[in-house]
């Protein structure tokens, strides 16, 4: 990537830990090529921000959303994405005219998933390909049907068949989540309003070739992949300093890598959910006696104070029964399992103790996973999980879902078990684990010098 151009990058994030990691990382990379970078998200998001200081081209700035102090869960959900796009809108427009006025134009806008209303410029998605190729096949659908009924499955060119339960589960009526669906519409109806629509991707092209080549054919949309946005210390080396997004919106300490450090290599199953998603009781339990019963040791991240209204108070789990002072072994198990409020995920899934991981198939904690080498084992709950859950255990071949209801909260332990089992043992295991390296060297590959995220990041 060249400076002569002199561009000046506005970059827009939503205020959530999945969203401000691969935009903040788009950021370094765009500022270490001599650019200049304004990265912006709400207040109490660029208040977590902590970069290194050699940066000095990446600039932040804040946009408010009409919720500065947060959303209570007593908020409707429909008038909070109305709010935030009618206040947002407005406070991004208003920072734009401040920088031009401070002699720093804005060259390029890229916003994110959510933020439909920042543009018609660059849209990054931090989702898969295979996601966004969904919502765009589905509001395709609906467009061309009677309107009445969305399509219950979806069908792209060389991957197999995504019906219902591997939706995004923004798109199924069924769901509570499916207010959201009119803001991934937006998205779509953008891009169609765009004479050269161009999508940036969080992923690379030897990992989504068949997602990729559905849109760009089908659809006419420009897909450029730029990813994994993973730091550079775990990935391309270009600066070993980066050893982080530079952004938690939770506090963790260190002490679960003296406790990873005393395992055997490969021994410790990894379990997070993500910082959004909340576990209903009975699937918590499912879980835990689901790892007790492998006899494996485990580390557990699960985040304090979780809660979620849409699964009812009853089902909540009630993080300060569990959690002691930061971080927590179960009664009686203090040899197999550890419980902390948060971690640093790159530090964790590189370490050399680590087998397997359980994972809610967030994007980010999937790019993450294959970028370390580490086998998975899926149980998706909202979002674009379940469409990358099963890509993992389908098209990657790089771990396993676990079967069961996820929209209903509902998983066995048997299931749990014989997944972890599966992944970590022999035979099918090693072949799970060798795809997983397989992938993990074309991750590598694509971000290197040369490789096709660079070269694609540069060349834009």
């Amino acid at each position: 990537m060249t400076t002569q151009n002199g561009l000046h990058f506005l970059l827009i994030a939503c205020p959530a830990q999945g969203h401000i990691n691969p935009t903040l990382q788009l950021a370094k990379c765009l500022a270490r090529a001599g650019h200049d970078v304004t990265f912006a998200t709400t207040a109490n998001g660029v208040r977590l921000i902590n970069v290194p200081t050699n940066l000095d081209r990446l600039s932040f700035a804040t946009f408010s959303t009409g919720f500065d102090d947060g959303v209570k869960p007593s908020d409707d959900p429909r008038h909070v994405a109305e709010e935030f796009k009618r206040v947002g809108s407005k406070s991004v427009y208003n920072l734009i005219v401040s920088l031009s006025n401070q002699g720093r134009p804005i060259s390029l806008l890229i916003y994110t998933l959510m933020l439909p209303w920042a543009a018609d410029v660059a849209f990054l998605c931090i989702q898969s390909a295979a996601a966004f190729a969904i919502y765009h096949r589905y509001f395709d659908g609906c467009k061309e049907g009677d309107g009445k009924s969305p399509p219950s499955c979806v069908e792209l060119p060389g991957l197999p068949l995504f019906q219902s339960r591997d939706l995004p589960t923004f798109l199924l009526p069924s769901s509570p989540h499916y207010f959201a669906a009119p803001t991934f519409e937006d998205h779509i109806r953008v891009l169609e309003r765009d004479p050269n629509p161009t999508v940036l991707v969080n992923s690379f092209d030897a990992l989504e070739e068949h997602a990729i080549k559905a849109v760009d054919h089908h659809d006419g949309v420009k897909m450029i992949t730029i990813g994994p946005l993973i730091p550079s210390a775990f990935s391309d080396m270009s600066d070993p300093s980066d050893t982080s997004y530079g952004c938690d919106l939770f506090q963790s300490s260190t002490d679960y890598l003296s406790w990873l450090g005393s395992k055997a290599d490969k021994s410790v199953v990894y379990v997070s959910f993500g910082s959004m998603a909340a576990l209903r009781r009975k699937l918590f339990e499912e879980i835990l006696h689901g790892l007790v019963q492998t006899g494996r040791p485990y580390l557990w991240v699960i985040r304090p104070m979780t809660h979620n209204k849409i699964e009812g108070e009853e089902d909540e789990v009630v993080i300060g029964d569990i959690v002691k002072n930061g971080v927590g072994l179960i009664g009686g198990l203090e040899d197999q399992g550890l419980i902390v409020p948060w971690c640093s995920q790159v530090e964790v899934l590189s370490h050399r103790a680590i087998g397997c991981f359980v994972t809610h198939c967030g994007w980010n904690s999937i790019l993450e996973g294959l970028v370390m080498g580490v086998p998975m084992v899926g149980v998706p709950l909202i979002s674009d999980q379940p469409t990358n859950a099963k890509m993992v255990e389908e098209v990657w071949q790089v771990g396993l879902r676990v079967k069961g209801n996820e929209e209903a909260g509902a998983v066995d332990r048997e299931d749990i078990r014989v997944c972890v089992e599966v992944v970590m043992g022999e035979e099918r295991g090693e072949e799970i684990r060798r795809d997983t390296k397989k992938w993990m060297e074309l991750a590598l590959e694509a971000v290197m010098e040369g490789g096709s995220s660079h070269s694609n990041l540069a060349g834009y």
